[in-house]
Parts: C-alpha cells; sequence; structure tokens
C-alpha cells in the first residue's frame, strides 16, 4: 500500500546500475522459443544522469485524469493544442474519449475564418465521444451555416435530452418559426415546452421568451402576471451571472441607474429590473452564436442568402432559412428578430433610441410572397401580434 509520506514507492532517483552499460528500465517483453525479444527500449533522461524517464514512467489513467483536467478549464482552442503537439504521447492521449467528453465550452470557440474539414472533423470526434457542447455547437453550425437541416437539428436534440440549456432554447427557436421548413410547421406548443425546460435550468433568454409568451398568449394560455414573473427572473439572473463573474468588483453606479419617466404598460404589476433597477452589460455571446455572426458578416454582406435577414440582435446570429420566417418591429420595420427575448434584448441595447416611426413601410420586394410576415411591436412591454 502507498503511503502518503512515500516510504513505499520506488526510489527512482538512487536507481543505479553498477554496469553503465546496461540500464535498468521497463520494457515490453515477449517471450519467443527460448529467446526473449526487447520489443520497445525505453528513453533515458539526461537531466538523470541516465536514470529512469518519469514522464514514461507515469500510467495512462493518470495521464488522461491531467488531460481531461485541462480540457475543461482551457480558455481557448489553443490552450489545449498547445499541449497535444507537445510529443507523440500527448497527441495520442488526448484525442481520448475520456478527455474531448470533458471539454469545456471555451474550447470549440473556433473562428469562422477559421473553419476547415479539420475543425469540422475534431468537432464531431467530441461530440461523438458524449461532449454535449461539442453536439450543440456543430448542430448550430450544420443547421444554419452547412445547411444540413436533419443533423444539426439531431445533434442539438441529442444535446437537449442531456438537459443542455442552450439547445433546449435553440429548439424552441426552431419551432416558433419553423426553421429548415415552411410556416405550417410551426409548432408553438412544442416551443413553449422547450422553453419551460430551458427555463427550468435557468437559461435566461428562455426565461424572458417564456414570460412573453405567457404575458402574449402565445402558443400558451394567457397569463399576465405569471409571464412578468419570469421577466423579472430573467432580469435578476442576468443580474447575478454579471455579479457572480465580477466578485470582486465594484458595481458601476451606471448598473443601477434609475429611469423615472418609464411609462408602464398593462396595469399592474412588478416593474422589470431593466426597466426600474440594474442596466446591467450584455452578456457574453455563447460561441456558437458568434460563429454564426462571423460566418455570415464575412459572406455577402452580412446576408445568409437571397432575400433572407439576420437577426438584428448582435449576439445572436440565427439568419432565416427561408424569406419572411424572422418578426420585424411593427414601428420602423427597419429591423428583423428570431424571437422575442432577442427582440427585448436588442431594444434595451441599441434599437430603443434607435426606432423611428413611419406612417407606413412595405416589403422589400412590395410584397409578401404569401407567408404572412409577421410583426412585433417596438417596445417590449407591449403585446405580440402577427399579421
Amino acid at each position: 500500500m502507498r503511503t502518503r509520506r512515500g516510504l513505499c514507492y520506488p526510489k527512482v532517483m538512487n536507481m543505479r546500475v553498477e554496469n553503465r552499460d546496461r540500464v535498468v528500465k521497463r520494457r515490453k517483453m515477449e517471450l519467443a522459443g527460448d529467446q526473449v525479444v526487447c520489443r520497445k527500449k525505453s528513453k533515458i533522461s539526461p537531466e538523470n544522469g541516465g536514470g529512469c524517464d518519469f514522464f514514461d514512467s507515469l500510467p495512462d489513467d493518470l495521464v488522461l485524469s491531467i488531460l481531461g483536467k485541462l480540457s475543461s478549464t482551457a480558455g481557448c482552442p489553443a490552450d489545449f493544442i498547445n499541449v497535444l503537439i507537445t510529443c507523440k504521447r500527448l497527441n495520442g492521449l488526448g484525442l481520448h474519449s475520456q478527455v474531448l467528453s470533458k471539454a469545456s465550452q471555451k474550447m470549440f470557440a473556433v473562428k469562422a475564418k477559421n473553419w476547415s474539414e479539420s475543425s469540422h472533423r475534431f468537432l464531431k470526434l467530441c461530440a461523438d465521444a458524449g461532449n454535449v457542447e461539442a453536439c450543440y455547437t456543430l448542430g448550430m453550425i450544420r443547421f444554419y451555416c452547412l445547411q444540413n437541416r436533419g443533423s444539426g437539428a439531431s445533434l442539438m436534440a441529442k444535446a437537449a435530452i442531456s438537459s443542455h440549456a442552450s439547445a433546449l432554447y435553440s429548439l424552441a427557436v426552431i419551432q416558433f418559426n419553423g426553421s429548415g421548413g415552411s410556416k405550417n410547421d410551426k409548432d408553438l406548443r412544442a416551443g413553449v415546452a422547450l422553453c419551460a425546460r430551458a427555463a427550468f435550468l435557468g437559461h435566461v433568454d428562455a426565461l424572458r421568451e417564456l414570460g412573453h409568451c405567457l404575458q402574449d398568449g402565445y402558443g400558451v394560455k394567457q397569463n399576465i402576471a405569471e409571464g412578468r414573473r419570469f421577466l423579472v427572473q430573467a432580469n435578476a439572473r442576468e443580474l447575478a451571472i454579471v455579479l457572480a463573474a465580477n466578485p470582486s468588483a465594484v458595481v458601476p453606479r451606471s448598473w443601477l441607474t434609475c429611469n423615472h419617466h418609464h411609462r408602464q404598460t398593462g396595469g399592474g404589476g412588478c416593474p422589470l429590473l431593466s426597466d426600474f433597477g440594474c442596466n446591467v452589460p450584455a452578456p457574453e455571446t455563447h460561441p456558437a452564436n458568434r460563429f454564426l455572426s462571423e460566418w455570415f458578416s464575412g459572406r455577402g454582406g452580412a446576408s445568409p442568402g437571397s432575400g433572407l435577414r439576420l437577426c438584428s440582435h448582435s449576439g445572436c446570429g440565427r439568419p432565416e432559412t427561408r424569406r419572411h420566417e424572422f418578426r420585424r418591429c411593427s414601428v420602423c420595420g427597419a429591423v428583423n428578430y428570431c424571437s422575442r427575448a432577442c427582440q427585448a434584448l436588442d431594444w434595451k441595447l441599441r434599437h430603443k433610441v434607435e426606432c423611428t416611426p413611419v406612417e407606413r413601410w412595405a416589403d422589400e420586394d412590395g410584397e409578401n410572397d404569401g407567408n404572412g410576415d409577421d410583426v412585433l411591436n417596438g417596445n417590449e412591454d407591449e403585446v405580440m401580434e402577427e399579421s
């Protein structure tokens, strides 16, 4: 039994051989008849004066445990890649499923300009190892960027089954918009159910989306008070995430700016924190959404295709999969959003000062092509309408 003091460990530093031409090492041996054949020669560490190589003496399970800890705390893809290229053994063990299954979200933050077939294979390898972040990221890329709708949705569903909140919310957005199909493929009740599951896991955008659905009676029976409660929870959790990310930071006075000129609509109820309390900075964008934004901004001037539009919220990156899929602001008609959550965030961060009422606005091509373009109001507290 090995003790903490290490009394039973072999004294590697004192391992010497009287005959310097022969060094005692661990070898892979096999018996072939009457002859013993050496299959592999161990390396000799020059620093130890011909002693045993400490790295080669480490068991594989210990190295895998160290690599797994590294992959789970990696801050960027380069942190992990620099370890893989160190030596042949680390390169081999670094691609083990036990290591890839623990990889962190930031390890998949590949830039769209660096996307290649090898990046695709690596994400696929991580997804096959059971990494839910890899399943979600690759699913988003395949569904929206590579237009492989079935495979992308399957990967997101695989992550959603493992209670990945972002995957659940993304599938809800797909159901709300009927993405990848026609307008008749919308399933509002399924979208609300997926949103409720993601909200239960604490997803801020899902909480905000569910709150608007309840307030508007969109896919669920209208309950204004309950919807208002979910909106307050979304803002409170958003503030908690910011404070948790900066535990020792001093809260700037601008975060606690009170807006006395806000006009509350819809009668009484608890005011939203974003309206009356804390104007916290924008949350960090998920690597998958950042990839979508970079992908389409570098291809044809932020256009995902002929007649297709991107969500106007800068932190989203989702494109339309058919014409007039997203709903647009009923006041100015200049912006469009994939969800009410994106509309509420963009209104607070940017569009509130840019929205200008117009007497009449028409479609870009002068007609709706029979799709019935949806409309939403500019104020995030007003109800959503469909044309």
